[in-house]
């Protein structure tokens, strides 16, 4: 999750994407994205595992922000805001 400038980055894990993205943008996230108003989506990976996917999440948050921008980069090259994405459910 970002803000709108792309100046703040959240990572989180969850079980539902969509219900989270929605959270997000009503106020209903952590703290952290409530202070910082992080509502766009700018990256995902999606796991089968929740343990895979939180060792995923305890290793990017130890990146640098140049490295967590370069693999967000990859799949978003303009970091747009991809919850419109996931479909209707938002």
């Amino acid at each position: 999750m970002s803000n709108k400038t792309r100046s703040v980055l959240y990572i989180g894990v969850t079980s539902d994407l969509c219900t989270r993205v929605y959270q997000h943008r009503n106020g209903e996230g952590s703290v952290f994205t409530i202070r910082y108003q992080c509502h766009d989506l700018v990256y995902f990976e999606y796991f089968e595992s929740i343990i895979d996917a939180i060792d995923r999440e305890k290793q990017l948050k130890k990146w640098k922000r140049v490295w967590k921008e370069e693999l967000i980069k990859k799949m978003n090259p303009e970091m747009k805001n991809l919850s419109g994405e996931l479909g209707n459910h938002l």
